[in-house]
């Protein structure tokens, strides 16, 4: 008992240990005119006009896509206040309810059935009716080692964020229940 109570208290103070948001991304399906539909409607929700067209890698017959065709679009946002800001919001549009079989290590991906659910997003009649995914990547410290690419290095199983301390961490900080 003693010794959990130890663990745990190192666990606090080691700043290698402490969780944190590394990025959050955004992104929408569709092809052809619900390809253009989805750019606007990430440009409208993340106020920013760097969306990636994503390109499918293989082929699936019921949506019409074939390898190399566009098939939807992303952004990346890295900014620490923006993230809270949006996350916050998406969080309310669920009525900070998600299921926890959309956590697994290192991340959590939930989806926005429709935007207009989003406070602060209003209906446009360019966009009609759609929704889109968001994922949360988690980091600890020392991330940067496996990533870089001169000197690579190794991290070990123990640094990587589990699906326990990410709902420890969603809970804290932005009070969502887990069904």
């Amino acid at each position: 008992m003693a010794k959990q109570s130890m663990e745990k208290q190192k666990a606090e103070t080691n700043a290698m240990r402490v969780i944190a948001i590394e990025k959050l991304v955004l992104h929408c399906g569709g092809t052809e005119d619900k390809l253009e539909k989805s750019r606007k409607l990430l440009e409208k929700v993340s106020e920013s006009k760097k969306i990636y067209t994503v390109k499918s890698t293989r082929r699936i017959p019921a949506f019409g896509i074939s390898p190399g065709k566009k098939s939807g679009v992303k952004i990346t946002i890295r900014n620490k206040e923006r993230i809270k800001n949006l996350l916050s919001r998406f969080f309310s549009a669920r009525d900070k309810q998600v299921s926890q079989s959309s956590v697994s290590s290192n991340q959590f991906c939930f989806g926005v059935p429709e935007y207009i659910e989003v406070p602060g997003l209003d209906y446009d009649r360019d966009i009609g009716i759609m929704g889109f995914e968001v994922m949360v990547v988690f980091k600890r410290k020392g991330k940067r080692v496996k990533m870089k690419k001169i000197k690579r290095g190794r991290v070990p199983v123990k640094q990587e964020v589990t699906k326990k301390e990410i709902i420890d961490y969603l809970t804290k900080q932005y009070k969502v229940e887990f069904e």
